[in-house]
């Protein structure tokens, strides 16, 4: 059986002047061509061949030597050629480029940009790519709570959070309380590793742990307060949402910031505000 996105091992069954014709054993009539400007020197009838098989400008199934960026079920990282009427063209090093469709987009891509996909078959048993990676990635990563890891950001739900695929390999989340404004998809994130759920998926923090977040925080709400004159028209005691907002940070970190300067004397609150002392 020839395999569609994989690399096989194939026997000629046939020599003509445009290639050679490969199948799966010699009594199989299922064939594909390998053009002839891809037959080794001497190659002929009877003879195994390692190839990749995938489908030409006219849909018909193509054999080749050449290495493909990316393998059925993989997730790498490849490079828009362009972006065309129905999706964007990827570079997988093989002569007719891979379509990455505008409803497999996880976030709007242009030429030049390097995005991680997965290889898969449409139901037309055409190659695409998707952007949708979540469950071609790996649970059984190496990694354990602390460790700190690097990965790319895929997708951001508003109900779950960020989506990583770490060592674009290894599925994994930023919680939507971990979650900070500068977070977009597409970015190479630093991360720790806040737990390992029994599934083999791993949550994380773009955060540093408390002790050491707080003294962050501390350091971020004292510039705010100098860029505004000294002086911000909120609390602690304000919103969630506001706090948010206006801070990037939860209401429990900005609560830890300003116990921190308050006891070490560097603000006051005045009413509904907090003063810079100088």
């Amino acid at each position: 059986m020839i395999k569609l996105g994989e690399k096989q091992e194939l026997i000629c069954i046939k020599k003509v002047d445009f290639g050679v014709y490969l199948a799966s054993s010699e009594k199989d009539e299922e064939k594909v061509l390998l053009p002839a400007k891809q037959v080794p020197n001497g190659f002929g009838t009877g003879d195994k061949i390692k190839v990749f098989i995938y489908k030409d400008s006219k849909d018909r199934l193509i054999a080749t030597v050449n290495e493909p960026g990316i393998m059925m079920g993989g997730v790498k990282k490849l490079k828009v050629l362009e972006v065309g009427k129905i999706g964007a063209f990827l570079d997988w090093g093989l002569e007719k480029d891979l379509l990455l469709p505008f409803k497999e987009q996880t976030y709007k891509v242009e030429e030049g940009d390097e995005v991680l996909v997965a290889l898969y078959s449409d139901k037309s048993s055409r190659l695409c790519a998707t952007m949708k990676v979540y469950k071609y990635l790996e649970k059984d990563s190496p990694y354990k709570k602390n460790d700190q890891v690097t990965g790319t950001l895929y997708e951001i739900s508003d109900n779950f959070g960020a989506f990583v695929a770490v060592d674009d390999k290894y599925s994994a989340l930023i919680p939507k309380k971990e979650m900070t404004k500068s977070l977009r998809c597409g970015q190479q994130i630093n991360a720790r590793v806040t737990s390992v759920k029994e599934d083999g998926k791993i949550d994380l923090s773009v955060k540093e742990k408390v002790q050491f977040q707080m003294s962050i925080d501390a350091d971020k709400l004292v510039k705010r307060l100098e860029e505004e004159g000294g002086k911000l028209p909120f609390n602690d005691k304000a919103s969630p949402e506001r706090i948010r907002e206006e801070m990037d940070m939860s209401k429990n970190e900005f609560k830890r910031a300003v116990g921190n300067l308050l006891k070490a004397g560097r603000i006051e609150i005045l009413g509904n505000s907090i003063v810079l002392k100088k």
